[in-house]
């Protein structure tokens, strides 16, 4: 197990705190703002002090020179599905542990959606990529969202606090969940495993003050870290907002020192 130790502290290299830029939205959506200078953007974020990014495999050569030690990780995703899918929350894996280990990542993700009708063949996928990682010695970063058919579980805390203990159980070493709404109510999902949780970003919110409020809020609930798509690549200057994310993020700032940041 010596080199998933190696891998999670490059991972976790700036703090305690984990800061990844999931870029993986291109199989799933298409080539959206933010995605299609995938260069640009990923030196614009890990200038900024982003710990990772997230991209599918067949984008890595065209980041290979803005990551290493010096720069951001790199996490290859192994599972997709498309928006045209008739059954888009059937996620598939399309890449494996070991090409991962060929494109020089530092560590992997897969995607489950608990609740859909294909809830079963997502759990078995993701147990053998878990048994792939322990054999390789790779981190294993577990998306996990409850898609029950219900608008309002992807939020309910005990819905995400079960979401969590299913991937620590899997095998997971981070866990990505979205965040429930509250540090109250966010401290249950954390104190629910052993692992460090990261949450998710969603959908672009209306502002700055927004975002860091909930990164906030979530550190203070004991979160991990924090794992931002859209509300990152897709912001008017994603270095700058990624710097003033890592500031809240290994610093914990308060109310009013959130106000000043978003000043600068």
């Amino acid at each position: 197990m010596h080199g998933k130790g190696v891998r999670l502290k490059r991972l976790f290299k700036h703090s305690r705190r984990l800061f990844i830029v999931p870029m993986d939205h291109g199989i799933t959506v298409g080539p959206v703002e933010g995605l299609k200078d995938m260069g640009r953007t990923v030196k614009q974020v890990v200038g900024g002090g982003v710990d990772a990014v997230i991209v599918h495999k067949g984008l890595v050569g065209q980041i290979t020179e803005l990551l290493g030690p010096e720069g951001g990780e790199l996490i290859v995703h192994l599972s997709a599905s498309t928006a045209f899918a008739p059954a888009p929350n059937k996620k598939e894996l399309i890449s494996s542990v070991e090409h991962a280990i060929r494109l020089g990542a530092t560590g992997v993700s897969v995607h489950v959606n608990l609740g859909d009708a294909h809830e079963s063949q997502m759990l078995k996928d993701l147990g053998k990529v878990a048994e792939h990682c322990a054999f390789w010695g790779m981190p294993l970063l577990a998306m996990m969202y409850v898609r029950d058919g219900i608008e309002e579980s992807e939020y309910d805390p005990a819905k995400i606090r079960h979401a969590a203990r299913v991937a620590e159980e899997v095998g997971a070493d981070i866990i990505k969940v979205n965040y429930t709404g509250s540090a109250d109510t966010f401290a249950e999902v954390t104190r629910s495993v052993k692992v460090p949780v990261v949450i998710a970003g969603g959908p672009k919110l209306a502002s700055t003050r927004d975002l860091l409020a909930m990164i906030s809020n979530a550190i203070e609930a004991g979160a991990g870290g924090v794992a931002l798509g859209r509300n990152v690549f897709q912001d008017r200057d994603p270095q700058l907002l990624a710097g003033k994310i890592r500031r809240v993020l290994d610093e914990q700032l308060s109310g009013e020192e959130i106000d000043e940041l978003i000043k600068l």
